[in-house]
C-alpha cells in the first residue's frame, strides 16, 4: 500500500492539459481539445457530459491530478449547461502490495466510486446540503481502475474524492513487495560498490533499506542503509572476501518485504591479517616452547627471533600452526626475544605481536587450576575444574600431575591430598581441559574445604585453584511431619501440615490409602493430582472427585540428599477424612449403560482457568439435532439450572463454554440434544472440576 492519492481539479478550459510524470514530477503538456487525449497514471482521465446518464460523445476530455472542485452555479466547462451534467473520471494505476485504503467522497449533489466495477460508495441524490461518505476498502496487489462518476442536477455543483492507504500499524500488516530490478557493480580501483534498483509502486512507501553480509554469514537485523532513493554507494572491506547485498521496502507502517536476490562482489585484497595475540615461550623438555593464538583470515605465520641489542629480527621458521618448538635453545640462563606474525592467502602480512622474552630453564610455577566446583551425592563428592590448553598440554606431556587437598575445621576428621583418579578431556573449540575427581572416603554431614594444585616436571607447583567448600550428605530421615490436618473441599482434599524441624527439605509427596480391617493402612502410592504453592509450601490440594468416600491420608518429607521416612514408619503422620458427596442424584459416568446418544466425561486441571464441558453423539440420531441444552446442578435446590444452548458441529467432541463455572468446586452437567420436533434425546453426564489453588 502506497503514498495518498488525493485528486485536484482545473478551471475548465478550451484546451484539455495532459499530465504526465517525469522523474517523479508532473509535467503539464498541452493539446487540442478535440485530439485524443492521454493521462499517465496516476493522473486521472476526466471526462465532462451534458447530460446526467454519461451517454453519447463527451463534450470535453482533459486530464486531473486531484478530484476536488467547486463549480457553484457555473457550467463546470464552456458547452456544457449548468444543470443537469455530469463528470467522469477514471486511472488505471499501479498499487503495488496492495492493502488497506479510505476512500473518502463528498459534494453536491450524486457522487459514486468504483474500484474495478465494483461499486463501493453510492451517494446518487439531488441534495442542496453537502453529503459525504468514507469506506475502507482492501485493494489487492497489482494494478487497478478506479473510477469516479458526479452528476449535478440543479443547483451548486461541488465534488471532492480521495484514495489515502491507512497506515496504522494495527491496521496494515501488508508487506511492500519485494524490490526489482536490482543489480551491482564494482570498481576495484576505488573499491566501491554500486547497489541499483527500480522503484517501488505501493503509495504508501516510506522507503528502502540496504543489507550487507558476508559470504557464509547471515544478514544483520539492522541494515547497512535506509535511504528514499534507487540506488547505495558501498565500500566494503578490501579484505578479498566476498559480499552480498539485498534490498527490501519498507512503507509507513513499518512493514517490510523480503529480501531482494542476493547481489554479490569480491572485493580486492589489500588488507593484511591482526596481529597474532597470545604469544607465550617458556623453556621446557623439549626446548623454547612458542605458541600464540590462531588469526582470522591467516594463511600462514612468520615467527623472528628479535637481537636485543641491534632490534634486527632473524626468521627463525615461517608455518602454518600455531605453535612451534626452538629446538636451538638450550637449558640454560640465555635470554630468547620472539615476535610472530601472521600473513594472508594473498601474501599481504599483518602487523607484529608484542615480544616476549624468556631462557631455556623451566622455572615458573603453572598456571592454578581454575574454576574449582564441587557437586555432592549422598555418596561422592564430584570435584572438576578447568585450565587452558596452552600451556597446560606441554605441562602434561612432561609429566606434570594434579593434586588435590581436603582440610576440615573438625579435629577428628582426617584431612590432606586426597587419592583420587583425575580424568581430562579437551574442548578443541574453546581450547580449554576439564578435569575430573570424585572423593568418596568422607565422613557424612562434615564441611570440608577443597583445593586444586597443579606440579610440573621440575617440581613447581601451581598457586591453589578457588576453594571450593562443601557440606557432605547426612543418612538421616527428615523427623516425621506434625499437625497434618486433611479438608475435604468442592474441588478436592486439602493438606496442611506444621513447619518440618529439618531445614534441609527439598520436597514433600502425599499419599492416600484405605485402612484394613487390623489397623494397617494400603497405601495407594503417591497421589500425582496433588499441587502444592511456592507461596504456600506447608499445604497441597490433592484434586479429586468429592464422591464420599473415606481415605488415609499421609505427607511424607524428602531432604536434599533422598532421605525420606517410610509411610509405614509407625511415626509417620496419619489423618482420615471423608470427602465431600455432592453429586446430582442422576448417575455420573454411566451414559453408556443408559444406552443413549449422548455420552460425557470429566476433567479436572491444575489451572484455575475454567475448560470447556465436552461430550460425544454417537449414531444417527446426531444427524437430526437441532440444538444441544446444557444444564449445570445447583447443590442449593438441588436441580438442573439451564445455561444455555448450542449448535452442533462436526467435531468430534461438542464443546460449551461455562464462563460462570465456580472456581474451587466440581461442576456437573446434564446435556440433552433436541431434535426438530422438540423431542429430546436420553442425557449426557460431563463433568469439569475447576481448583482454586492454594
Amino acid at each position: 500500500m502506497k503514498a495518498s492519492m488525493i485528486l485536484t481539479s482545473r478551471t475548465a478550459t478550451a484546451t484539455a492539459v495532459v499530465l504526465a510524470t517525469a522523474g517523479g514530477l508532473l509535467t503539464a503538456v498541452t493539446a487540442p481539445a478535440s485530439a485524443a487525449t492521454t493521462c499517465n497514471s496516476p493522473v486521472f482521465k476526466r471526462q465532462f457530459f451534458a447530460n446526467t446518464t454519461f451517454s453519447g460523445t463527451p463534450k470535453k476530455t482533459d486530464c486531473d491530478t486531484t478530484i476536488d472542485q467547486d463549480w457553484s452555479t457555473s457550467a463546470p466547462a464552456t458547452g456544457l449547461p449548468r444543470d443537469n451534467f455530469g463528470v467522469r473520471w477514471t486511472v488505471t494505476r499501479d498499487f503495488g502490495s496492495g492493502g488497506p485504503f479510505a476512500l473518502t467522497a463528498s459534494g453536491l449533489d450524486g457522487i459514486r466510486v468504483y474500484v474495478d466495477g465494483a461499486r463501493k460508495i453510492d451517494l446518487w441524490k439531488n441534495t442542496s446540503t453537502t453529503v459525504a461518505k468514507t469506506v475502507n476498502v482492501t485493494i489487492p496487489t497489482g494494478k487497478h481502475t478506479l473510477r469516479v462518476d458526479y452528476v449535478n442536477w440543479t443547483g451548486s455543483a461541488k465534488v471532492k474524492f480521495g484514495c489515502t492507504p491507512r497506515t496504522s500499524t494495527t491496521v496494515d500488516t501488508v508487506k511492500p513487495l519485494v524490490p526489482t530490478g536490482t543489480s551491482v557493480s564494482y570498481d576495484s580501483v576505488t573499491g566501491k560498490a554500486k547497489l541499483t534498483w527500480a522503484k517501488n509502486q505501493e503509495m504508501d512507501l516510506a522507503g528502502y533499506r540496504v543489507y550487507r553480509r558476508l559470504k557464509g554469514g547471515a544478514y544483520p537485523s539492522k541494515p547497512l542503509a535506509t535511504t528514499t532513493s534507487t540506488s547505495w554507494a558501498d565500500t566494503p572491506p578490501p579484505t578479498g572476501e566476498t559480499y552480498y547485498y539485498e534490498v527490501r521496502a519498507y512503507d509507513r507502517a513499518g512493514n517490510e518485504s523480503a529480501g531482494t536476490a542476493d547481489q554479490g562482489v569480491t572485493t580486492v585484497d589489500r588488507t593484511g591479517p591482526a596481529a597474532p595475540t597470545g604469544l607465550t615461550a617458556h623453556g621446557d623438555l623439549w626446548g623454547m616452547m612458542l605458541d600464540w593464538d590462531a588469526v582470522p583470515g591467516a594463511a600462514s605465520y612468520e615467527l623472528f627471533e628479535k637481537d636485543p641489542a641491534t632490534g634486527s629480527l632473524t626468521l627463525v621458521k615461517q608455518l602454518t600452526g600455531t605453535s612451534f618448538i626452538h629446538d636451538d635453545v638450550g637449558h640454560n640462563t640465555t635470554q630468547h626475544t620472539y615476535v610472530v606474525r601472521a600473513l594472508d592467502a594473498a601474501g599481504n602480512a599483518g602487523a607484529y605481536s608484542a615480544p616476549v622474552s624468556s631462557d631455556g630453564i623451566d622455572r615458573t610455577p603453572p598456571d592454578a587450576p581454575k574454576n574449582l566446583r564441587a557437586e555432592v551425592t549422598s555418596s561422592t563428592v564430584y570435584l572438576s575444574w578447568n585450565a587452558p590448553e596452552n600451556p597446560t598440554s606441554d605441562e602434561l606431556i612432561n609429566d606434570a600431575r594434579f593434586t588435590v587437598l581436603r582440610s576440615s575445621t573438625r579435629p577428628d576428621v582426617d584431612t590432606g591430598f586426597v587419592n583420587c583418579s583425575v580424568n581430562e578431556s579437551l574442548d578443541t573449540v574453546a581450547h580449554e581441559y576439564s578435569f575430573t575427581c570424585s572423593d568418596d572416603e568422607f565422613e557424612p554431614d562434615t564441611t570440608y574445604t577443597y583445593e586444586v594444585f597443579l606440579t610440573d616436571w621440575q617440581g613447581n607447583r601451581s598457586a591453589p585453584s578457588n576453594p571450593v567448600t562443601v557440606t557432605t550428605a547426612d543418612r538421616v530421615a527428615p523427623l516425621p511431619l506434625t499437625g497434618l490436618t486433611a479438608t475435604p473441599r468442592a474441588d478436592g482434599m486439602e493438606l496442611r501440615w506444621n513447619t518440618p524441624a529439618d531445614t534441609d527439605i527439598a520436597s514433600y509427596r502425599a499419599l492416600r490409602g484405605v485402612r484394613q480391617a487390623d489397623g494397617t493402612v494400603k497405601w495407594g502410592g503417591g497421589l500425582v493430582n496433588c499441587v502444592d504453592s511456592d507461596e504456600d509450601p506447608l499445604a497441597m490440594l490433592c484434586i479429586d472427585t468429592p464422591d464420599g468416600e473415606t481415605y488415609v491420608y499421609t505427607v511424607i518429607a524428602e531432604d536434599v540428599w533422598g532421605n525420606e521416612l517410610s509411610a509405614n514408619d509407625p511415626s509417620a503422620a496419619t489423618v482420615t477424612a471423608t470427602e465431600l458427596n455432592i453429586a446430582p442424584g442422576e448417575p455420573i459416568g454411566r451414559d453408556y449403560e443408559a444406552g443413549g446418544p449422548l455420552w460425557g466425561g470429566g476433567g479436572w486441571t491444575v489451572s484455575e482457568s475454567a475448560r470447556p464441558v465436552q461430550w460425544h453423539c454417537d449414531g444417527d440420531v446426531c444427524a437430526r439435532i437441532t440444538e444441544y441444552r446444557v444444564s449445570r446442578w445447583n447443590t442449593e435446590t438441588q436441580s438442573y439450572d439451564l445455561l444455555g444452548t448450542v449448535a452442533p458441529t462436526t467435531d468430534y467432541y461438542q464443546s460449551y463454554n461455562d464462563a460462570t463455572q465456580p472456581l474451587g468446586s466440581i461442576s456437573y452437567y446434564r446435556v440433552v440434544g433436541v431434535l426438530a420436533d422438540g423431542t429430546e434425546t436420553l442425557p449426557a453426564h460431563p463433568w469439569r472440576i475447576r481448583p482454586n489453588l492454594l
